[in-house]
């Protein structure tokens, strides 16, 4: 009780002060006493107080390179605090202009991202949740929908996403060791879901508003000169088919097609100006013209225009949400161990390759890949595969659906959880589907899915049956005189 009549007491003596002396924060000629009277800037000291408080309350039981990196945190968010105050008086500026209004928020970020370079430590991840989340206070740049970002609040959400990939390692890694660091990273994502993303919803959903008639922001002064206006281009040539000459006078020389024209109506023979070729100046006279391709040049030519096509191998998590596997070759050993059900799977140009994916996931999609062997545990949605040739995939768990494009040569084997799976299939061949047997030691049953149909028009409708190759569908095919095996 004490305490807080204390804090009271303080606050109205710097309200006073600021009445009696004109005091203006952060230059943002607002007084203490209007600042705190603004709702949203209200909103903001309230959510600060609740969340960037706990995570600082959390840090300081750690201490370290936790309790620095959380300091600046703390820094960023009333580095935002005062650019919130500063933006009521000043116009909406350029970008240049808004370049600069941010340099101090900028600069807080860069400290942060600082914290991460060199050598790591052994609070990399915390270092990284922090300095990658201080991205979503960037919302406050939203100037528009053609100014290349997300609209706030999705802004706010996707920018957690990034550092919520190190936030979840934390959690793994000291699940059972320390509950300090586990509160301190439960901590630092409700300061941005629900903290950050609900101020910004109930008071900036669109971006800041400026003041039309407040100060101009403007960007500092640079010492690089200005460069120089490039001049205009040349004038084009003249067209090839232009039948007039850029003069006014008629009596210069016909130019373009004109002049063709003219020279084939004069009368005069039309080869009588080209040379006589002779047998040596034939191409399959010419030693140095050989139509022979060498092995070695063939096998150049082809090398380097495979190497073109495909693009470095990569293996690496996109944004949080996407796991991008892409142009892997001979690779048995590849393995995706750190995912959720909000991730999906993107598996791209592999050949003679094998991909363990370890946990649940959203979506997988297997895209032109070659005898590539992909095994999983479970999927929300759907595995996908298109365009590829000789691929195996396993089901270890449940997926709901598995659709196969365009696809020549596919093995599924699917596990006791899994026969429920609706399969889809288009443009494919070769597809056969693996299922465990009745008893735990049984043999797999092995079902060719069919890839030839027979359609036949009966009482006013189309009839499509699969191809049989039994001799019941022999006689079948006789009756309606179709084909005969």
């Amino acid at each position: 009780m004490e305490e807080k009549l204390v804090q009271r007491l303080e606050s109205a003596v710097a309200r006073l002060e600021a009445l009696s002396t004109g005091f203006r924060p952060g230059g943002s000629g607002e007084s203490l006493d209007d600042a705190a009277s603004d709702p949203a800037i209200a909103a903001f000291d309230d959510m600060m107080r609740q969340y960037v408080g706990r995570v600082s309350g959390a840090a300081e039981k750690i201490g370290g390179q936790v309790l620095e990196v959380t300091k600046v945190v703390e820094q960023a968010f009333g580095v935002q605090r005062e650019l919130l105050i500063q933006v009521k008086h000043t116009k909406k500026p350029d970008i240049a202009g808004l370049a600069e209004f941010l340099k101090p928020l900028n600069e807080v970020i860069t400290k942060a991202t600082a914290m991460t370079e060199g050598r790591r430590s052994d609070f990399f991840n915390h270092l990284k949740a922090a300095a990658d989340s201080l991205s979503a206070l960037a919302w406050i740049a939203f100037t528009g929908k053609d100014c290349g970002m997300s609209m706030p609040i999705a802004h706010v959400e996707e920018s957690w996403q990034m550092a919520e990939f190190y936030s979840n390692k934390i959690l793994v890694e000291y699940k059972s060791k320390d509950t300090n660091h586990i509160e301190w990273a439960k901590a630092l994502k409700e300061l941005y879901l629900p903290g950050l993303r609900d101020y910004v919803k109930g008071h900036h959903p669109l971006g800041p508003v400026w003041n039309p008639a407040g100060k101009t922001a403007t960007s500092a002064p640079t010492k690089a000169s200005t460069p120089k206006a490039p001049g205009p281009p040349p004038p084009p040539p003249a067209s090839l088919f232009s039948s007039e000459s850029s003069q006014p006078s008629s009596s210069g020389p016909k130019q373009g097609m004109s002049a063709v024209f003219q020279e084939i109506n004069s009368g005069k023979p039309v080869t009588s100006g080209l040379r006589k070729v002779t047998d040596d100046m034939k191409t399959k006279n010419r030693a140095d013209r050989s139509g022979h391709v060498g092995i070695g040049e063939k096998e150049s030519r082809t090398s380097s225009s495979s190497f073109s096509k495909a693009g470095p191998p990569k293996l690496e998590l996109q944004m949080g949400r996407k796991w991008v596997v892409e142009n892997q070759t001979g690779k048995k050993n590849l393995v995706i161990d750190d995912c959720d059900a909000k991730q999906s799977v993107y598996i791209y140009g592999c050949k003679d390759s094998v991909l363990q994916i370890q946990g649940k996931v959203n979506n997988i999609t297997i895209d032109k890949c070659t005898k590539m062997g992909v095994v999983f545990m479970d999927v929300v949605a759907a595995c996908e595969i298109v365009n590829c040739n000789g691929v195996e995939v396993q089901c270890q768990g449940s997926a709901p659906t598995i659709s196969v494009d365009n696809t020549a040569g596919c093995q599924l084997y699917l596990s006791k959880d899994s026969l429920g799976t609706s399969i889809t299939t288009a443009k494919s061949s070769e597809i056969n589907v693996m299922t465990p047997g009745a008893e735990p030691d049984g043999d797999w049953g092995e079902h060719a899915l069919p890839q030839q149909y027979i359609h036949i028009f009966k009482d006013g409708h189309f009839e499509t049956t699969p191809v049989s190759h039994s001799g019941g569908a022999v006689l079948v095919l006789d009756e309606y005189l179709i084909v005969r095996f």
